[in-house]
């Protein structure tokens, strides 16, 4: 099941080609891609260079891309770099702040292709988009799970008034081998390996939160970027390994908010590399007591009707933050600030009119 075997030779056509940017956090030479050519070469790419900005990073030939390392994202962003987190994957989100295009794909650089059970090799991007364009269903659960696949479609009992769906912000992928678990559920499940491909796409329903895990994760820019932050986390951070999951929290609460919808399941993509659980216990430690306070307060998070675009939700949710979990501790002072800072940095590289749309209905309309 492995994507350790040669690339398909038949050429796709490729899915919004111009509208869609691939981002990689990386240290490390970019071989992986080799494997994804087939399904990535059409697309440019950003790669978000982690750690030693003196080191060489290889891309391999062919490609579109641009790279940044810590140096470009103190220059372009100024003091504000200081939103950035340092020697974490969080770091990606400055690739997210710099795309231009309406959709971005986030790929971690220990991911290859799956296959399918029949063997047949999936391609995540394609299933993403997907995902994607068609609508969700947050407000009323459907047993056949998504009604706008193929073969499937609203069961009986099913409101009528609420089946043209909601925009989907957000298009979460799962991954085969090594699942992505938490450093206690590491060290004692050290053999546990995915092997369960279940074909099945789902919205999560709206009130519910989930983990969600950057490694194979698709989003809709225009609808839910400016709340696609990572948080502080890495060098420096009392904190580590939960920068996906708060990103993941606040853009529930903001999608709950303001209509949109989140899907979950297809696609898979192979997770190659476990990190070492002794390591990520560390990073995680403050987060495995922290998060007991923490899902509470997303739980009950409400935001004001005031708050109609995806800058004015986070932004009010960043006082939140401060306001109630600055008692936890201090830590979150310091990243309700830089939530702040994250969105006057965005605002900055993205200064078109619709960066301050207001969102009726789950659908971003110009002031």
């Amino acid at each position: 099941m492995a994507g350790a075997s040669s690339p398909p030779s038949v050429p796709i056509t490729p899915l919004l080609k111009d509208e869609l940017d691939i981002v990689i956090p990386t240290i490390r030479n970019l071989d992986f891609l080799e494997m994804w050519r087939p399904f990535f070469q059409p697309y440019h790419l950003i790669i978000v260079q982690d750690g030693d900005p003196s080191k060489t990073i290889n891309v391999p030939e062919g490609f579109d891309y641009e790279l940044y390392n810590r140096n470009d994202i103190n220059r372009i962003l100024g003091p504000k770099a200081s939103c950035i987190s340092f020697k974490d994957s969080a770091c990606r989100c400055f690739g997210y702040m710099v795309s231009k295009k309406k959709y971005i794909y986030t790929i971690d650089d220990d991911c290859f292709v799956a296959k399918d059970p029949s063997g047949k090799q999936i391609n995540a991007l394609e299933q993403h988009v997907k995902n994607l364009l068609s609508p969700s269903t947050p407000f009323f659960f459907n047993t056949l799970y998504d009604p706008f696949r193929e073969g499937a479609d609203f069961v009986r009992g099913y409101p009528f008034s609420l089946r043209q769906g909601a925009p989907t912000a957000v298009s979460h992928g799962l991954w085969l081998n090594i699942p992505d678990y938490d450093a206690p559920t590491q060290l004692v499940k050290p053999l546990e390996r995915n092997t369960r491909y279940v074909d099945a796409v789902l919205t999560i329903p709206k009130g519910t939160l989930f983990p969600m895990c950057g490694m194979n994760l698709a989003f809709n820019r225009e609808l839910i970027g400016p709340a696609m932050y990572f948080g502080l986390m890495g060098d420096g951070q009392p904190i580590g390994r939960y920068d996906d999951m708060w990103a993941g929290w606040c853009i529930k609460v903001i999608c709950d908010h303001l209509g949109l919808g989140v899907k979950t399941g297809l696609p898979y993509i192979w997770h190659s590399k476990a990190s070492n659980p002794f390591v990520n216990l560390k990073k995680e430690y403050n987060g495995i007591f922290w998060q007991e306070e923490l899902i509470p307060f997303f739980q009950s998070a409400t935001l004001t009707k005031e708050s109609n675009t995806v800058q004015k939700c986070y932004i009010e949710l960043s006082k939140q933050v401060k306001d109630k979990l600055g008692k936890v501790d201090p830590y979150f002072n310091k990243l309700a600030d830089a939530m702040v800072t994250w969105i006057e940095a965005w605002d900055e590289l993205n200064p078109s009119p619709n960066a301050d749309a207001v969102v009726v209905n789950g659908t971003a309309k110009a002031k």
